[in-house]
């Protein structure tokens, strides 16, 4: 197993932890390090607290884990609020300011606690000095990073800012370099090589791009807004379009009608948000029309938690709209794979004529990450519709023509000849309203069958190891499925790992083969309903044998270790 490092930073909302946290990792990765950082804050607008959460190792095993091997506290302000993200023990080692008493939670722990005059400190340094650059250089120290790479970092964050900031953010962090400390930290190997710096979200939106997209309408809601920040400035050199919309229903509509004209169009949301989007997704799946929407999940209901983790909205995405709606319900398997899952989102989604939903969530799209360059899938083969120029020589263009695929040839507005009816009415083969059972019965098969008859090959899903036990896991609890699996398999207890990418139509060929030889079967998801656990059981019944669940709610990470031990244990039968 690779070594790892895990370093929280933690103060008050305005301290300048999230910063501090981004510079030491793009200084990690600039030095040829592996790591990510998770962000935690409270769910106020604006103050309240705030913690950076890095994890640096030897590979690109992205997993949010609450056992801190390091923690630097700014202040202690609300700091109990982190009880569930921010774990020590006598492991761990505590730098913290030498004016406020530790937490009793801290003292407790057993860590190593070294207070630190951060006041005078910094103030020394620099009449205009923060405590995050004084500390960014504590962290380059234990590290081994250049303070003056880290100095040159932070000078071109604060490049819209008065010289005198950066000149403190440098003096800063010249001091912290510099400061005395009685220990030392065990920091990974970097490996250097090529790697991209960058967030699920920002993922996301690169993968929506290179898929073509060039609309989007949007309404900014936590935790999806910085997918929009990302493409608002990319879209435009490519020359498309962003609007934001006064609500997410506007949004959906937006994207709707620039779909319906013909342009790939993308919107992104999180839970509050797609539920408002759902009347108009319906719209999409009955007019035909292809759309792109990313959610973000979040902790819900209601307003829930919005700035934490959690995949509470998967029974929304497959079962949220009305009436028998077959759409593509797709989910990112960790930080790069949003470009890759939303890339094929979008090209399903124009194969097919139909809305696809991607699923991601906070810790995904908003962890800042050093990945490879994320790969984009192929070119999905193209529907087996007879074109509107065919249709047109057969002397009748029927938009909703009823075809052994599904998939039926698509003009846009203006095509010479080739004018249709699209509303939300049910319809016959012109899109003209029908109330006829035999066109509605016809219609619904017609928009099933292309979902039905779709091949993902193997982009449905992964599958890791083998052995007769096997986790399976969607999204973000891929990365803790695959953390158990070793650690069973470093125990000598063989495990696979099926991660599923496509879960609407899901592949149940696939996965039934994926899972042949299995006596136990594990459904690993963060939530509190089991609903992936429901959703297989649903559709495979007790293919090779009855599923077992392990679902929990968030903010706190999935644990490995207690997963591996459900497995690692036979079964008690009543």
């Amino acid at each position: 197993m690779s070594r790892t490092l895990a370093i929280a930073l933690c103060g008050s909302g305005g301290a300048g932890v999230v910063a501090c946290g981004e510079l030491l990792l793009r200084g990690w990765a600039r030095a040829g390090g592996l790591g990510f950082l998770r962000k935690a804050f409270g769910p106020q607008i604006r103050g309240g607290e705030s913690a950076a959460l890095l994890c640096l190792g030897e590979d690109e095993t992205y997993l949010p884990t609450a056992a801190m091997d390091l923690l630097v506290a700014l202040d202690w302000n609300q700091f109990a609020r982190f009880e569930d993200e921010i774990v020590l023990g006598p492991q761990s080692i505590v730098l913290c300011p030498d004016d406020e008493e530790p937490p009793a939670g801290v003292q407790a722990s057993g860590a190593t606690v070294l207070a630190l005059p951060l006041a005078s400190a910094v103030a020394g340094a620099h009449p205009e000095g923060r405590r995050n650059m004084f500390a960014l250089g504590l962290l380059g120290q234990l590290l081994g990073l250049d303070a003056e790479a880290l100095a040159a970092l932070a000078s071109a964050r604060l490049a819209g800012k008065a010289q005198a900031y950066r000149d403190a953010a440098a003096a800063c962090i010249d001091a912290g370099a510099g400061w005395p400390l009685a220990v030392t930290v065990d920091a990974p190997s970097r490996p250097g090589g090529e790697r991209w710096l960058l967030t699920g979200n920002q993922a996301a939106g690169y993968g929506a791009l290179e898929a073509g997209v060039r609309f989007v309408a949007a309404y900014p809601i936590t935790p999806a807004s910085d997918v929009l920040e990302y493409l608002a400035g990319a879209l435009e050199t490519l020359g498309g379009q962003l609007v934001q919309a006064e609500d997410e229903l506007a949004a959906v509509n937006m994207v709707l009608g620039a779909a319906f004209g013909g342009v790939d169009a993308f919107t992104a949301t999180s839970g509050p948000g797609l539920a408002l989007m759902t009347e108009s997704l319906g719209l999409a799946v009955a007019s035909e029309t292809p759309l792109t929407v990313l959610n973000v999940m979040r902790g819900g209901p209601s307003t829930g938690i919005p700035t934490k983790s959690e995949q509470g909205d998967l029974d929304i995405a497959l079962h949220g709209l009305h009436g028998d709606a077959p759409h593509l319900v797709l989910a990112a398997l960790d930080i790069a794979d949003c470009a890759f899952t939303t890339s094929w989102a979008v090209a399903l989604a124009r194969q097919l004529q139909t809305p696809a939903l991607v699923l991601s969530d906070q810790f995904l799209g908003q962890s800042l990450a050093v990945v490879s360059p994320p790969d984009l899938p192929a070119a999905p083969p193209g529907a087996t519709a007879e074109g509107a120029e065919a249709a047109e020589e057969a002397g009748e263009y029927l938009r909703y023509r009823l075809t052994a695929s599904g998939v039926s040839a698509l003009a846009l507005p203006g095509d010479p000849g080739l004018r249709f009816t699209a509303d939300g009415l049910e319809h016959n083969e012109r899109g003209a309203p029908s109330t006829v059972a035999r066109d509605h019965a016809a219609q619904l098969d017609k928009r099933a069958r292309k979902l039905t008859s779709l091949d993902p090959g193997p982009y449905w899903g992964t599958v890791d190891g083998e052995g007769e036990l096997a986790l399976v896991a969607f999204g973000s609890a891929s990365a803790a499925a695959r953390a158990a699996a070793a650690q069973l398999r470093a125990g000598g207890t063989a495990c696979r790992v099926i991660c599923l990418r496509l879960l609407a139509p899901l592949p149940a060929a696939a996965l039934g083969d994926a899972l042949a030889g299995c006596r136990r079967v594990l459904v690993v998801e963060q939530n509190h309903s089991a609903q992936c656990w429901r959703h297989l059981r649903a559709n495979l019944g007790d293919v090779p044998v009855p599923a077992e669940s392990y679902a929990r709610p968030g903010p706190a990470p999935l644990d490995p270790a207690a997963i591996a031990a459900i497995l690692a244990e036979e079964p008690v039968h009543g």
